[in-house]
Order: C-alpha cells, then sequence, then structure tokens
C-alpha cells in the first residue's frame, strides 16, 4: 500500500513539473522584473498591447502602451527584462508574427559593443524599424500578377487559410494549387523576362541621364524658389498689369470716334487724290529735275546762292517826291 501511494506521488510530482516545463515553454515568458523603455516608429499598425518583445527568437518583453508622439509618429512603451543587458547601436524592428498579421518587436544587439542603455532610454525614429508594408509590396506585383489565371490564385489563398483554420482541406491539395500556380508562373517566364529586360533598360537609360535629370531638377528647384522669392513683386506685377489692361482699353474707347473720323476724312482725301491725278502725276514727273536743281544751289552749304538780276522801287521822299530806285542787270548770266 505504501509502494503504491509512493508511486502515486512521485508520478504527481513529475506530471506537475512537466507539465511547468511545457507551459513555460509554450508561454515563452520572459521571466523576472522588467525596465520600462520606449520607441518612435512611423507606423505601428496592428501592433497591440501585450504583443511580445523578442531578442534573437526569445520572448523578453511585452509591450504596454501605444500612442501617438509629435501628431505623427507612434509611441511605444514596453518592458525588458532587467536580465537583459542591451547596449547602444540596438534597434527595434517591428515584424510580423504570423499570416492573420499580428506583430512583435524584435531587439537587434549592435555588431561593436557599446554603452548600456539605462531605464527609461527612447528609441528615436533612426533606431527604430517599421514593418514591412505588404500592401505596397503586393502593389508592385500587380502588373504580375494581372498575367496569371484569377481562379488560380484565389483557390490557393481559399486553401491556405482553411489549413491554417483546421477546416479539412489537405495538404496534397494545397500542394496541388501551389504547383498549378507555379505553372502559371513558368508559362509566363517570357513575359516576366521581358519585364526585367525593359525595367533594365529603363534604368539603364536612366542612369546614362543622371547629370542632366540632377541638371534639371536643380534648375527646376532654383526657378521654384526664385518665383517664391519674388511673389511680392510678381503679385505686385499682376496688379499693374491690371490697371494697364483698364488704361488701354479706356484709350481705344476714346480714340474711337476720332479714328472713325480720320477714316471717313481719310475716305475724303483718297477721292480729292483720284480726282487730282493728272497735276499729282505731272508733280512727281518734275520732282526729280527740281530736287536735283536744288540740290546743286545747296552744294556749297546750308544755304543756297542766288542773284540779283535787277531791283525797281520808288522813294515818297523828300515831300511826297515819287523817284525812281532800281539798279540794271550787269551779269551776263542775267541778260
Amino acid at each position: 500500500m505504501k509502494t503504491v501511494l509512493f508511486k502515486s506521488i512521485a508520478f504527481t510530482v513529475v506530471t506537475v513539473f512537466a507539465t511547468a516545463v511545457l507551459a513555460a515553454t509554450i508561454r515563452n515568458g520572459s521571466g523576472g522584473t522588467g525596465h520600462e523603455y520606449h520607441a518612435l516608429f512611423s507606423s505601428a499598425t496592428s501592433l497591440n498591447k501585450g504583443d511580445d518583445i523578442r531578442m534573437a527568437g526569445v520572448k523578453v518583453g511585452t509591450v504596454g502602451k501605444i500612442e501617438v508622439a509629435q501628431q505623427r509618429l507612434a509611441k511605444v512603451t514596453f518592458s525588458v527584462s532587467d536580465q537583459i543587458k542591451m547596449q547602444a547601436g540596438t534597434t527595434a524592428e517591428l515584424r510580423f508574427r504570423n499570416l492573420v498579421g499580428q506583430r512583435y518587436i524584435s531587439l537587434e544587439l549592435a555588431d561593436e559593443p557599446g554603452e548600456p542603455i539605462k531605464a527609461g532610454h527612447t528609441f528615436s525614429l533612426s533606431d527604430t524599424r517599421p514593418a514591412l508594408d505588404l500592401t505596397m509590396l503586393f502593389n508592385g506585383f500587380q502588373p504580375l500578377l494581372r498575367m496569371l489565371d484569377p481562379k488560380d490564385v484565389n483557390d490557393l489563398s481559399a486553401q491556405i487559410i482553411a489549413v491554417f483554420q483546421g477546416e479539412g482541406v489537405t495538404v496534397e491539395g494545397l500542394l496541388s494549387s501551389t504547383a498549378s500556380l507555379t505553372s502559371t508562373l513558368a508559362e509566363k517566364d517570357q513575359v516576366i523576362g521581358e519585364l526585367v529586360t525593359n525595367l533594365n533598360a529603363v534604368l539603364a537609360t536612366i542612369n546614362d541621364r543622371s547629370s542632366q535629370l540632377d541638371t534639371t531638377i536643380v534648375t527646376l528647384q532654383r526657378l521654384v524658389s526664385g518665383l517664391s522669392e519674388d511673389r511680392k513683386t510678381i503679385g505686385s506685377t499682376l496688379g499693374g498689369l491690371g490697371n494697364l489692361t483698364a488704361s488701354v482699353a479706356e484709350l481705344l474707347e476714346e480714340g474711337r470716334a476720332p479714328l472713325k473720323d480720320s477714316i471717313a476724312s481719310l475716305d475724303a482725301l483718297s477721292g480729292n487724290l483720284a480726282a487730282g491725278e493728272p497735276a499729282l502725276d505731272s508733280f512727281l514727273k518734275n520732282l526729280p529735275t527740281k530736287l536735283d536743281r536744288i540740290g546743286r544751289l545747296g552744294s556749297y552749304g546750308s544755304w543756297l546762292n542766288f542773284y540779283l538780276c535787277s531791283i525797281e522801287g520808288r522813294i515818297p521822299l523828300p515831300e511826297g517826291y515819287m523817284g525812281d530806285l532800281g539798279a540794271q542787270p550787269v551779269a551776263g548770266r542775267c541778260r
């Protein structure tokens, strides 16, 4: 009887101890008390209070609180076991815990040892890394996925979910769908190759024109900066241009009636010129000869030489006597 009791007690103790060890292993607890730290992330989507803090895959702490900082960042407060000694250069990276989207924070030690990090330390944005944006990743593969059969993609996704939910789908069926999807990718090998080739050509062209692209961007930046600096001057110029437009409109409005009269008078002038066409033709024909002779007279300077061949006049003096006054031509040219 005592032997049976002793065996029962021994079995119970061993079972309880093994259960405790198994529970601790499954729980992956950090053990001991912890120190509190803070970390700033550009995005902490799907990270929740109570999620793991891991180092080398082992849980060493727990997320305590998540709040908004600086109106654009996520501030995560977490605790780490006091048995863990972190050093300067340690980074906090947000990673996926499973396929359903749960996250955890992984603490990565620096390659070279540094000074110990004290409790309450805040990891800045340069010391943290957000989780991979799967949406952006899959959007990048969107042109490739368009070439696949949507039915195969949907069947594969449904079977993966069903397997992880334990809904009775066999692994053989999952592998079969995976093989079908892989075969589809293999059939599109030429399309993928052309895509990579074209992308390589585009990148090569951009690389060859890198200096020109840099110059264009710098020049555009200078132009925008110059416009920004002269925005007040440009604004006042636009105001002056508006005033000028209004003044020109008023000038045209005021000059419309005189211009109309001038056009009407031009019609009368044209008629008069047409009526005096013979006299005008004679004037234009004789004008070169007259100009030539006038040019000869003024060839000595800015004056005209002329000869007074004769002059006549009467002088009423003295006492009403009208005497003759005159000069007779003596030059041969006046005869």
